[in-house]
């Protein structure tokens, strides 16, 4: 069953309302975690079609064909998950009731994001856009959870199907508040909606009549919970999904945090609020570390306990559940996994032209194991190191930021505490620099595009690719190191600066053997008692 329904089980969506940034910027993240897929950089440039022109639908998962649909008169330019002007859309798969997928429909979710984007110049816009697809075509996908904004607001749109025997979708579409905060990861997350306030809340007409028919729902209409109806929650719904949202919502809010614990323990039925207050205005950074969360510190943190090894790994093998003696147990899924294909943070600015307001902060595999890097919504060519040019997805390439990212987290991971460091000083550094750059290239973009937009824009797509050429060789280097490093097991010396301490003579580096932690001795003699006792030989 886990195997069959792993998309249930995988992306994380974080929102921040522009009144709840530090800079006044709207902020959507997302991680698109699959095993097995192979992570780019999508680029669909700007174009004008014929009256009668079409377009191909193929599944974004599986490529398979879908059929046909109208093409716009005119798309936009669009690099990764924003385009243009900025409009941002990110998604989490839930699933849902597996009798409302149809299998006759012509839009999946993946092709829904990206043929709005190529369509849509406002969040608003793209909701109009996405809804009216589904119920002309059809919609093929299961239930999904859409982060849809743009740099005045941002909106949780969440859809199912209706099964094959009922075109469209149903749907329902909610305003997150400018000095709030949410998040989705997974399981639907509108429960009750307003439906009378048509400037905050969206929905199909049908979206409380079709539940009744199927007999989802019989209560009044104010009690009715698009969620409960459609995403009845369920352990892993709750432990694998909503637990993340918990964990984001406790990082910046320790009151909402403590009030909802027992809810993702499973000892409460109080379901958490779609969106709420944080205790401070966040930044972009704020959203990248918030990214990388794996519950330490918290009643859920798993770093301590055997799986994690000796240097207390922050993941875990999957399936996310096995049985022992008929007994089902479960592994945590933090917010930060390792197999993600790639994760963004976007950050979209009204005060700013749309060509330089819109920032795609970028990385291939998991948030916690990458540097992000800025990529301009603007830009009209995606690095070479973030396409499928010298790789795929059973290719190594040593100019692939999606291969040499997880040839550096694949090395650190099984020795996490002895070697992270390592990478938190490289991906610091350029973390850092990046953004103290952005004030100088913006002022410089700024400057040129009052007098050639054209130039601005190649200005921007020029530096967006020398920034991920710079992540790649520091991010090359960096693997160089480490295997250096830490070949075999023992730990090369170092100089303070972090380089590697040459041997005054012969060809033996000096090194140390730092063995297990004390911890984890403790536990193997506890679990092995005398087996591996140094004895006195009998003479």
């Amino acid at each position: 069953m886990l195997a069959a329904s792993f998309p249930v089980l995988a992306c994380t969506n974080f929102i921040v309302g522009k009144a709840a940034s530090t800079d006044g910027s709207v902020i959507v993240s997302y991680s698109a975690d699959s095993y097995g897929n192979f992570g780019t950089l999508y680029h669909f440039p700007a174009a004008m079609h014929d009256k009668d022109a079409m377009r191909d639908i193929y599944e974004w998962d599986t490529g398979k064909y879908l059929g046909k649909i109208k093409e716009a008169p005119q798309t936009y330019n669009v690099i990764g998950n924003m385009n243009e002007f900025q409009v941002t859309i990110g998604e989490t798969t839930w699933g849902g009731r597996p009798e409302l997928q149809d299998p006759n429909g012509l839009i999946d979710y993946g092709s829904l994001i990206y043929v709005t984007l190529q369509r849509s110049r406002s969040a608003k816009e793209a909701i109009k856009i996405m809804t009216d697809l589904v119920k002309e075509y059809g919609y093929y996908s299961s239930g999904e959870s859409f982060s849809i904004a743009d740099p005045d607001e941002a909106w949780i749109l969440e859809m199912i199907g209706k099964g094959p025997d009922n075109k469209g979708a149903v749907w329902v579409a909610v305003r997150i508040p400018d000095d709030c905060i949410a998040a989705h990861a997974n399981q639907s997350r509108i429960h009750q909606f307003n439906m009378n306030d048509k400037d905050n809340c969206l929905y199909s007409p049908d979206v409380i009549s079709f539940a009744r028919e199927k007999g989802y729902f019989d209560g009044l209409n104010k009690d009715f919970s698009f969620a409960d109806a459609y995403n009845p929650l369920d352990w892993g719904g709750l432990r694998y999904c909503d637990a993340r949202v918990w964990s984001f919502y406790n990082r910046f809010n320790k009151e909402v945090g403590a009030k909802y614990l027992p809810y993702v323990q499973g000892e409460s039925s109080e379901t958490m609020p779609l969106y709420i207050h944080a205790e401070r205005k966040l930044s972009v950074q704020d959203i990248q570390e918030a990214m990388r969360d794996h519950y330490e510190g918290t009643p859920l943190d798993f770093t301590q306990d055997i799986a994690a090894g000796p240097f207390h790994m922050p993941y875990r093998l999957s399936p996310l559940s096995f049985k022992v003696d008929d007994q089902e147990y479960f592994n945590e899924r933090p917010i930060s996994t390792q197999q993600p294909a790639w994760t963004f943070v976007a950050q979209m600015r009204a005060d700013l032209p749309d060509a330089i307001g819109g920032v795609l902060w970028f990385g291939n595999d998991d948030a916690n194991m990458i540097a992000y890097t800025p990529v301009y919504c603007c830009t009209t060519k995606a690095p070479d190191c973030y396409t499928d040019k010298n790789a795929d997805c059973v290719t190594f390439s040593f100019d692939n930021a999606f291969w040499v990212c997880n040839w550096v987290a694949d090395m650190i991971i099984p020795r996490y505490d002895l070697m992270i460091h390592d990478l938190r000083r490289v991906q610091s550094k350029l973390e850092n620099s990046f953004f103290s750059q952005q004030p100088g290239i913006e002022a410089t973009a700024k400057a040129m595009y009052e007098k050639d937009q054209a130039a601005a824009k190649e200005f921007l797509t020029n530096y967006t690719n020398m920034m991920a050429q710079t992540m790649m060789k520091e991010w090359n280097d960096l693997a160089k190191y480490l295997i250096v490093k830490y070949n075999d097991g023992a730990v090369k010396k170092t100089n303070p600066d972090g380089s590697l301490v040459k041997p005054e003579e012969g060809s033996s580096a000096p090194l140390t053997r730092p063995g297990y932690p004390e911890p984890f001795k403790r536990k193997l003699i506890q679990e092995t008692g005398d087996r591996f006792k140094v004895k006195e030989i009998k003479k």
